[in-house]
């Protein structure tokens, strides 16, 4: 195994570790599953000359972009070290330049910060880290009219603590430099900076003192916050105050909007305790007067702020809220015009200002455009960027995965789809609410636990409430997002956790307490807290849950749990007794987001701690192999800035273990003692929760929805890489499952779907150098070859062009690759293609309406020999394959199945050889008499010998190629389904097989 002291260049240090070569596992990729249901969009911008191009920023999902007015978006920032994204913007100047500031730009329970400021001169093909790393949050971004160099930040800072670099920026040399030209203190960032649209010199600031806090729902205000005038270009600043709340009346966040149409006009959403609502100014912004305190306009304003004018009429006003709505007389009077049910918690509005009926939406569902007024949108249902909280998976075949979205409540969605890709059939809502753990029943997997607690029925669709508490007591505390999970040593057995756990044993008719309160009684005040630390908060009633529990699969009575203000319990004896075995560098307020028992190990667990709520971006894994009675950290190798979301042990493989991040998935061969980035091809997101099933990894985002790394076997296995210049991974079991069973009409090419993993056996193999040839032999259980590949193969190229239906196509062959480093292939579970079965399956395919390609018939379940070859060197090992878990088939009909089937492909071979003399005698220009005669009276001299008509009047009609095309007919017949051939197949497979003998017979007394 190749090793390398591999040096990572994070944005704000660089660190060397000892890592296994990339290499080694290069070709393992993930991929993604949906839902295909849009997530928080804070970003949203179009580009006014170009209509139909929109671009929209995701909070963890990057920055999309669609040409065609929303039907179809793709990704362009994928590339970028951080998926957390506030605002972009387009140069009106140059549509070319684009500028991204990442971090989510609000304030929030649950939020994500970014890296600071990104460029792109090429319309999102490539871009380029600019500076302001540290504000963490960039709430908006604005480009001058005619000089895309020019441009303005609004930086809010970090949200759970003070620090310097915040307020409005200006770069006039493209981001190169940076000037804070607007800063009030370390507490106050800024949520908005607007241009006048009729002079560039003229700009708006929205000031904002508010800070997160380190409990759930914490957060803290001061008295800076105001609106901003500059009229030099951003360089100076004066408050405006007249007309406006202060600080004694409790200002908050103020959002300010001008008129394109009159730059005097504006409008403005005003969070106050006092005298808030939307106010309106005839003098920009020298004045103000309060036009209407209707409390659905700017309620929430530490969420929503978000006011804009029609361009071409003063008058016309739009907000976004929990729902947007919409004016005609200057904000007097207000009626909805898109909301709840049809989504809500609008974030930001953009207008066309040269086509005003083109409007663009993005809120917590995503983003949605409409090109006449509003009267009809585009879908949401159409963008990957799904938040995620957990993930957990059942038992069935193929399995589903589950878990709470934010803003759309719980989901279980399938890992492969019957119809070849993973589309709208296979999700479904399982009745818990968008914070939810989804526990399901591993006894019977149609029914599925979720949220607080809910017991849904898969067949009936029907919810039930079984929560330990109806009518809920004072004693127990419950929050966003709680532990719900079966024990892994007892499958009967629920737990739940609130600020103590629960279990039950029967589905939630009675439950019983197993702790008392785990959580601290006086939890001390971090210092993030700053200036807004009070001498109440000393003594402030105890707030946190209990957010992780650790059920151990080896032994039913060891549970451990953490809570989200820094313990870490254990119970050894199923919950009588508790001792806390926190380690002592874990304090107050480090929320324990995930607790993994150990599988090989009962003293074993390895903890994830997020400490963002206290300002801390670094990453954080304890591990501990005595009960916690000593602990380790280890997160060597990590990003700096990264918190840790979720851990969890490989429980095939001792010591392998997976990491998810504030940023990507990592894993560790070692323990923990050294991490490596398992990105690969998943974009940066919230890697919020992470599990193995069986061989796959399952990821559950918080921002771009779910994916799935088929078959981690080689991770498992990279210690026995060392030292090796050939080896072959241990294969996993394969199932029998046919590519694609849906026989309606297909979906349409834009609809989004998800992947499906690959059909066949995963084969994969490592090469120490480069190899002249590589050989993968497939052999029975006798020893007698199934199926063989080379590095030498080609696909072979089917002119679709002479066809009288060409959409009938042929997949080309993926061959070995005999260069250096992991490499993947897949075997199809089938003996080898008939050859010269393309050619003969034009002709099937026209006659008999054959719905695939020409394919050998599957192998039997069984266990068969993968033998690969590398100049010379032979590797061996075992795969199993296995029937669809779905499959009703006897063992007696499976064994005629497959007898049918191989003598129906062997037929077709005995045919084929025939055709390869004839081919090889006429290519020698050897017409023999007798060759002509078989081929039948009237067949051209120079014709086709392939697809001419070859009667032999002995057999009446009889073609060659056309018994060769019934052959293939039949046998896609024996092989359609996991199904015994009916006495009329029975009865045509003994047919055509005497008819065969009958051509073959002839051949060799005539004409051979």
């Amino acid at each position: 195994m190749r090793t390398s002291l591999f040096c990572l260049s994070f944005l704000f240090t660089s660190l060397c570790f000892s890592q296994i070569d990339p290499s080694n596992y290069q070709d393992l990729e993930y991929r993604m599953i949906g839902p295909f249901r849009g997530g928080r969009t804070v970003g949203a911008m179009g580009v006014p000359s170009q209509p139909n191009v929109f671009f929209i920023g995701v909070n963890n999902g990057g920055v999309w972009k669609t040409d065609d007015y929303g039907r179809t978006w793709n990704p362009i920032f994928d590339d970028v070290p951080t998926g957390s994204v506030g605002d972009l913007a387009v140069s009106p100047s140059d549509p070319n330049v684009i500028y991204v500031g990442t971090g989510e730009g609000l304030h929030r329970p649950d939020l994500a910060v970014g890296d600071g400021m990104f460029k792109s001169t090429n319309g999102g093909k490539s871009w380029e880290h600019i500076g302001l790393e540290d504000v963490q949050q960039v709430s908006r971004v604005i480009v001058h009219p005619t000089n895309p160099d020019i441009v303005y930040v609004a930086g809010l800072g970090h949200p759970y603590g003070a620090n310097a670099m915040r307020g409005i920026f200006k770069s006039v040399d493209g981001g190169k430099t940076w000037n804070k030209t607007l800063y009030i203190n370390e507490n106050t960032g800024a949520i908005q900076v607007e241009l006048d649209p009729n002079n560039p010199n003229i700009l708006f600031a929205a000031m904002w003192e508010h800070q997160e806090g380190p409990w759930e729902n914490a957060k803290f205000s001061g008295p800076n916050s105001g609106l901003y005038k500059s009229t030099d270009g951003g360089d100076t600043w004066r408050q405006l105050t007249n007309g406006l709340p202060g600080a004694e009346e409790g200002l908050g966040r103020v959002g300010v909007a001008l008129s394109a149409s009159n730059s005097k006009r504006m409008y403005a959403t005003v969070d106050a305790r006092e005298k808030g609502g939307v106010y309106t100014s005839a003098d920009a912004g020298e004045s103000w007067s309060l036009v209407t305190t209707e409390n659905r306009l700017w309620g929430r304003g530490s969420d929503f702020a978000e006011i804009k004018v029609h361009p071409k009429d003063e008058n016309t006003v739009f907000v976004g809220n929990i729902a947007s709505y919409k004016s005609l007389d200057g904000g007097k009077t207000w009626t909805s015009i898109k909301g709840a049910p049809g989504g809500d918690d609008y974030h930001r509005i953009w207008i066309n200002p040269l086509h005003p009926e083109i409007m663009l939406f993005a809120a917590d569902q995503g983003a949605v455009i409409t090109v006449n007024g509003g009267d009809t949108w585009s879908s949401w249902y159409n963008q990957p960027t799904s938040q995620l909280y957990h993930v957990t998976t059942d038992n069935q075949f193929p399995y589903w995965v589950y878990g709470g979205q934010q803003e759309s409540g719980a989901i279980g969605i399938a890992s492969r789809s019957n119809g070849g890709q993973i589309s709208f059939r296979e999700f479904m809502g399982v009745g818990a609410d968008e914070y939810a753990y989804v526990a399901p029943d591993p006894l019977d997997n149609n029914i599925v636990y979720g949220g607080r607690v809910i017991r849904f029925n898969k067949k009936t669709g029907q919810s039930q409430y079984v929560g330990p508490e109806v009518l809920r007591s004072r004693d127990f505390r419950y929050l966003r997002t709680m532990p719900l999970l079966f024990h892994p040593a007892d499958d009967s057995m629920l737990l739940f956790g609130t600020n103590v756990i629960w279990k039950t044993q029967d589905g939630g008719q009675h439950w019983e307490q197993i702790s008392g309160d785990l959580t601290r009684a006086r939890p001390e005040v971090p210092a993030s807290v700053g200036d807004y630390k009070t001498d109440a908060m000393e003594n402030m009633p105890q707030r946190a849950i209990v957010y992780a529990i650790g059920p151990s699969p080896l032994d039913k009575d060891i549970i451990w749990a953490g809570t989200d203000d820094g313990l870490i319990q254990l119970t050894r004896d199923g919950g009588k007794t508790w001792t806390n075995v926190t380690p002592a560098s874990i304090t107050s307020w480090d929320k324990i987001s995930q607790i993994d028992a150990g599988h090989f190990d009962a003293g074993t667990a390895y903890v994830a701690v997020n400490a963002i709520r206290k300002d801390d971006m670094q990453p954080h894994i304890y591990k501990t192999h005595d009960f916690g009675e000593t602990w380790e950290e280890v997160v060597s190798g990590m990003n700096p800035s990264g918190p840790v979301n979720v851990v969890r042990e490989d429980p095939k493989q001792q010591g392998l273990l997976y990491a998810g991040t504030e940023r990507e998935v990592y894993f560790s061969a070692d323990d923990g003692a050294s991490w490596q980035s398992l990105r690969m091809n998943m974009p940066a997101s919230s890697i919020r929760d992470l599990v193995v099933h069986e061989n796959d990894l399952v990821i559950g985002t918080h921002g771009r929805s779910i994916w799935i790394l088929d078959n981690v076997s080689p991770l498992r296995e990279l210690a026995s890489l060392s030292g090796q210049n050939a080896y072959l991974f241990s294969p996993s079991d394969a199932y029998r499952v046919r590519f694609n069973m849906f026989s309606d009409t297909p979906l349409p090419p834009e609809e989004p779907t998800g992947e499906n993993p690959p059909d066949g056996a995963l084969i994969d193999y490592y090469l120490g150098a480069d190899a002249q040839k590589v050989e993968l032999n497939i052999l029975d259980s006798e020893g007698a070859l199934v199926n063989s590949f080379s590095s030498d193969d080609r696909a072979e190229v089917l002119d679709t062009t002479k066809m009288q239906h060409p959409t009938y196509w042929i997949r080309p062959f993926k061959g070995l690759s005999g260069e250096p480093g992991h490499h993947r292939f897949v075997w199809n579970l089938r003996y080898k293609e008939p050859q010269g079965a393309n050619r003969a399956f034009a002709i099937a395919a026209v006659q008999y309406d054959t719905p695939s390609g020409p394919e050998g018939p599957f192998v039997a379940p069984g266990t068969y020999k993968v033998q690969l070859k590398v100049d010379g060197r032979t590797l061996e090992k075992d795969i199993t394959v296995k029937l669809d878990p779905r499959s009703e088939m006897s063992e007696e009909a499976l064994a005629l199945q497959a007898d049918l089937s191989l003598q129906t492909y062997t037929d077709y071979g005995r045919l084929q050889e025939i055709r390869e003399v004839i081919d090889a005698s006429s290519a020698k220009g050897k017409k023999k008499e007798k060759l002509m005669a078989f081929r039948g009276e009237g067949a051209p001299e120079d014709g086709d010998l392939i697809y001419g008509s070859i009667y032999v009047s002995e057999l009446e009609d009889e073609t060659l190629v056309g018994l060769q095309s019934k052959l293939l007919y039949l046998l896609n017949v024996l092989q359609k389904s996991d199904a015994r051939p009916t006495v009329a197949t029975e009865q045509a497979a003994a047919k055509l097989h005497t008819r065969v003998g009958e051509m073959e017979a002839l051949w060799e007394s005539k004409y051979k």
